[in-house]
């Protein structure tokens, strides 16, 4: 049974279209962490300003001069080092961006001419302990995760859709006269789909996650997501996280999505007849979630936000409630996504099974006739 498993695994991962769109999803990590590093910008409120990785020198000098408790000494400090030197000419102070801890300041704690506000921590986040440090690179790369994981759960679709469909496309044939097509075969291709799942998106992640090393250090894996810029303040999870869980559970549920993605491709899949309709179907019922008009005020998107779709845009299912032991409700992906996975493994083998005992039941007459032609000649 190892060898049919290993033998399936070969042939998702042999195939041209497989190796196009692993190489593909990597280039495209590359690319958007590469741009997204190259468009940073700083500047210190003094002389020293950049782009690129002299921007995250800067962020990260400026950053470890605060980082620790987020405090309302610390809170004044900021707001005084970074006061508006110049006219502002009528922009809002709150969206002033200078460096990366001036705008997280300046979105909580100043009013549209650059002054404090009046609030303190406690007004702006109750009694939560904020630690604060530099961020900024870590965010990015759960953002930029949102849209490579998406793509990876395409990627798998592609992989999978011909795993049966592409069998009844004349392989079957030889299948189905096998020793094992009956039984071993079905199981070997569900297990060889959901191990491609498995090692795909560990790739994926793993290597997304070399390239925040890579490209921003280890620098604030323990800091709160809540002390951020201000293009991650509006709309982002309003939990107190640090930036290492916010990216595990990222991981977590890029596994859930390709998961119940491979359950629903092995269903499809072993239905249709033609590799493009298992595709195209995989596809449609993946996506369909976005047309749904839910958002996530609405008590509804509690089990909208348990589709797929939503396991790897990540930030509204994480920002649906933090419960009484900590987790967030976005867990609830794991059983999610086991119960897409076994009704789609389960059924996909059956249908599978019925394919391959229904064509040896439609060859016995030919072969009783053939028996009795063979007899009949002189």
């Amino acid at each position: 049974m190892k060898k049919l498993i290993l033998f399936e695994l070969r042939k998702v991962f042999s195939k041209r279209l497989s190796l196009i769109v692993l190489v593909g999803i990597l280039l495209f990590s590359v690319l958007i962490s590469f741009s997204t590093y190259q468009n940073k910008y700083a500047f210190d409120g003094v002389s020293a300003e950049g782009s690129g990785k002299t921007a995250v020198e800067i962020d990260k000098e400026i950053a470890a001069k605060y980082e620790g408790i987020l405090t309302d000494e610390k809170v004044q400090q900021m707001m005084n080092d970074f006061a508006p030197t110049h006219d502002l000419h009528g922009l809002n102070a709150m969206y002033l961006y200078q460096n990366a801890t001036q705008s997280a300041a300046f979105s909580r704690f100043s009013d549209k001419e650059g002054n404090w506000n009046g609030l303190s921590v406690s007004d702006v986040f109750g009694n939560e302990e904020i630690k604060i440090g530099y961020v900024d690179g870590w965010l990015s790369t759960s953002k930029n995760m949102v849209r490579v994981f998406i793509v990876l759960a395409l990627a798998v679709i592609i992989m999978l859709a011909p795993i049966f469909s592409g069998e009844y496309e004349g392989v079957d044939n030889i299948i189905l006269t096998s020793k094992y097509g009956k039984t071993k075969c079905a199981t070997a291709k569900v297990a060889a789909g959901i191990l491609t799942a498995i090692l795909t998106t560990a790739l994926v992640a793993a290597f997304n996650l070399l390239l925040a090393l890579i490209f921003y250090g280890t620098e604030g894996l323990d800091c709160s997501i809540l002390f951020a810029p201000s293009d991650y303040a509006e709309g982002f999870i309003p939990f107190n996280i640090t930036c290492g869980t916010l990216l595990k559970y990222q991981i977590l549920l890029a596994f859930t999505c390709t998961l119940s993605v491979t359950g629903i491709t092995l269903l499809i899949s072993a239905i249709s007849k033609n590799q493009i309709v298992a595709f195209v179907a995989s596809m449609a019922i993946f996506l369909f979630p976005v047309l749904l008009p839910i958002t996530e005020a609405n008590s509804l998107f509690r089990l909208i936000g348990l589709l797929p779709l939503h396991h790897v845009q990540a930030v509204s299912l994480l920002s649906v409630e933090q419960m009484s032991n900590g987790m967030l409700y976005a867990v609830w992906a794991i059983p999610t996504a086991l119960l897409f996975l076994g009704i789609g493994a389960v059924i996909s083998r059956r249908v599978f099974a019925k394919h391959q005992v229904s064509y040896i039941i439609r060859t016995e007459p030919l072969i009783a006739d053939l028996r009795e032609v063979r007899e009949q000649r002189p």
